[in-house]
């Protein structure tokens, strides 16, 4: 988790397969905390077909079926099922754009936007002090 934190978290991704792996994780983790999908992450990536979008977007009922047998991953039906759509829709975007970083940064005119500009609250990789506020 730490790891995820110091070198993931808030960290600006323009890398499509990064984008489609965090597209799934997002989709596994509603309801659920973030803590429990990452403490899977592994499992998702071996039974998702290494978060290959071509691959998960083919995914026939007998496939589903076994991955909601998977003990390693959350096997929920709408979340197994939405990584499939979502991998259909991810490629139908990648081609539509390009890329699915293109679409997705398009909204923000290709940089990380903010509204709260104070200073004390900006997040940075690394350590933390006690409180939470990053070291300088």
């Amino acid at each position: 988790m730490r790891d995820y934190h110091d070198e993931e978290w808030g960290v600006p991704s323009h890398d499509d397969p990064h984008l489609f792996e965090m597209l799934i994780l997002e989709g596994a983790q509603a309801g659920l905390s973030w803590s429990t999908i990452l403490n899977k992450r592994e499992n998702y990536r071996r039974a998702f077909d290494g978060f290959e979008p071509a691959r998960v977007a083919r995914y026939s009922d007998k496939k589903v079926a076994r991955l909601l047998d998977d003990p390693g991953i959350v096997r929920n039906r709408l979340k197994v099922r939405g990584a499939v759509t979502n991998a259909q829709a991810f490629l139908a975007t990648q081609s539509e754009y390009g890329s699915f970083e293109s679409y997705v940064w398009s909204w923000v005119d290709g940089r990380p936007w903010s509204t709260d500009r104070r200073p004390w609250l900006i997040c940075r990789p690394g350590p933390t002090s006690p409180i939470g506020w990053p070291r300088t």
